[in-house]
């Protein structure tokens, strides 16, 4: 009997060793991301650290090209990578039945890390019918949210710029096209003879609403897409500022500058590559955007030594002479959970808890720290329980070609993370670290916050407001009403480029005339659907 029960034992280990040897067994990761980006190095330290505790390497594919149309072809021919980041249009991936549900792989007691990231958050994250596809990729704080910059939605000028006006405070649309002007008749062109061109609007594809969405913040309202909600009469009232009379005003601004020259032709034909060569060559003056859009152009101006073009992000309101009183700015918006962005699971994964079980372990602390941080004695050290880093360190990571080899920013990017603060009082961003932001500040930016009496770049700023119930509007699926929300933004695509380079006065305003008569039908449309869905939220959020 004995004998026989030690079999059963041996057996049983055996099948047990067999099983854990199956389900480690490595394997290759196909990825896509639906944004450009660059292939890390095959010796990269941290993907090859992953490869080796979780027999996980990975086959990356980053978007070339038009991003809805690269999602639809992969709809139409099923051809799902195993991690799925649909970027802006990850609506299409979940409306198309390409990835799973994931909240039956998640609990307490088997992914606790995932459970506690977003248990909290589970009203506002799941669909209709409780169902979970993305979890958000950013946007979820640990213990406080740090604000140090503006990484969203700004006006933006060189710093060399500001400091040739001897640093002076810009509020208003005025004064920050009128600074540009003065500065272009001064210095034409840079120290290699190379012309500066004013303002540069981007409209390709998605990322169109640095042609489109400006209105609501000179309007004083912070991120909602392309409406501006009432948030303080009780009833929350939804409207599309394109068709309202406070939307003219901004793109008879631009015509000016256009027929001053000041904002180029080509700009409206750039794609995103064009865009961040244009940003890097510090040639480009001024533009509106989202911090984290051109971060690469950011990083390769710093490793250039070219401090004083990198950009400067200002919170501008409508000058008082428009007819809209005094308008206080708020940019800022409380904490955000990006809400369906980052990574899915396909439906064709044919190991979905091995991919949960990832992104459970590299949620855990240890594993934050690496991909945040990187090693510890190489990437950063720890004095006094203060997680630092020395100037090369800090240099390091705006380094293109370093955080290839040294950084899994790819997968990092687009899985869930820890943001705000550690238990212990450390920032879990390195560039959110007290220590590191200022000490290791350039001497030029140093010198330019000391100017304005700053300390960080969010001093610019008024603080962040309150989230609203809703969260921020541009998060609400617009699938119901696809057809016409595409008429919406083609029509903007195609008219608007053409107000701002209308030839004078008159042309403007047939041209205005034109644009609001077309495009007033799915206007309407997306009006009357964005108040529901406003509403539906609030009422959601405050059950």
């Amino acid at each position: 009997m004995r004998k026989l029960f030690a079999i059963l034992l041996a057996l049983a280990m055996l099948l047990s060793m067999t099983s854990f040897a199956i389900a480690e067994e490595p394997i290759t990761v196909t990825v896509f991301r639906g944004d450009p980006g660059d292939q890390p190095t095959d010796d990269n330290k941290i993907y090859k650290m992953i490869e080796e505790e979780f027999g996980i390497k990975f086959e990356i594919e980053f978007l070339a090209g038009d991003l809805d149309e690269t999602l639809g072809t992969k709809i139409a021919g099923e051809d799902y990578p195993d991690l799925f980041d649909g970027g802006n249009s990850a609506e299409k991936l979940i409306n198309a039945g390409a990835l799973i549900d994931l909240l039956p792989y998640i609990s307490e007691e088997k992914t606790p890390n995932l459970y506690n990231h977003i248990k909290d958050l589970l009203p506002q994250l799941v669909n209709e019918d409780g169902e979970l596809f993305i979890i958000p990729n950013y946007g979820i704080n640990y213990n406080a949210q740090i604000q140090m910059a503006c990484n969203g939605p700004a006006f933006f000028i060189q710093k060399q710029v500001l400091a040739w006006d001897n640093y002076p405070t810009i509020k208003t649309l005025d004064q920050y096209f009128d600074l540009i002007e003065r500065f272009i008749a001064a210095n034409p062109t840079n120290k290699d003879g190379v012309p500066y061109t004013g303002f540069a609007i981007l409209c390709e594809d998605w990322r169109h609403f640095c042609l489109i969405n400006p209105v609501q913040h000179l309007m004083g309202r912070p991120n909602d897409g392309e409406v501006v909600i009432n948030v303080n009469s009780g009833n929350w009232e939804t409207e599309v500022f394109i068709t309202k009379d406070y939307a003219k005003p901004y793109y008879k601004k631009l015509n000016e500058e256009f027929k001053k020259g000041l904002i180029s032709r080509d700009t409206f034909v750039m794609n995103y590559d064009q865009y961040i060569a244009a940003l890097s060559s510090g040639t480009i003056l001024g533009m509106f955007d989202q911090t984290w859009d051109f971060g690469s152009a950011t990083a390769a101006l710093e490793t250039a030594g070219m401090y004083e073009n990198t950009f400067c992000a200002l919170p501008l309101v409508y000058d008082e002479h428009y007819g809209y009183g005094v308008i206080e700015e708020q940019y800022l918006n409380g904490a955000v959970p990006n809400k369906d962005r980052g990574f899915g699971i396909s439906v064709n994964c044919e190991y979905p808890e091995r991919m949960i079980n990832l992104f459970e372990n590299l949620l855990s602390d240890r594993w934050q720290k690496i991909l945040q941080w990187g090693i510890e004695g190489e990437d950063y050290y720890v004095e006094n329980g203060r997680m630092l880093m020395t100037q090369e360190q800090y240099n390091n990571r705006n380094d293109a070609s370093w955080k290839m080899r040294n950084t899994a920013a790819t997968i990092w990017e687009s899985s869930p993370k820890k943001q705000g603060t550690q238990d212990d009082g450390n920032a879990w961003a390195p560039a959110d670290q007290s220590e590191n932001y200022f000490n290791l500040m350039s001497d030029y930016d140093k010198a330019f916050l000391s100017a304005y009496g700053y300390l960080k770049p969010a001093d610019f700023f008024n603080a962040p407001c309150e989230l609203a119930p809703y969260g921020e509007a541009w998060q609400i699926d617009k699938t119901p009403i696809q057809l016409d929300y595409n008429d919406f933004n083609a029509i903007q695509d195609k008219w608007l480029p053409i107000i701002i380079m209308s030839a004078d006065d008159a042309e403007f305003e047939a041209n205005w005339a034109a644009f609001q008569a077309e495009i007033a039908p799915c206007a309407t449309v997306y009006e009357e659907y964005m108040q529901e869905e406003v509403l539906k939220l609030v009422e959601q959020a405050t059950k």
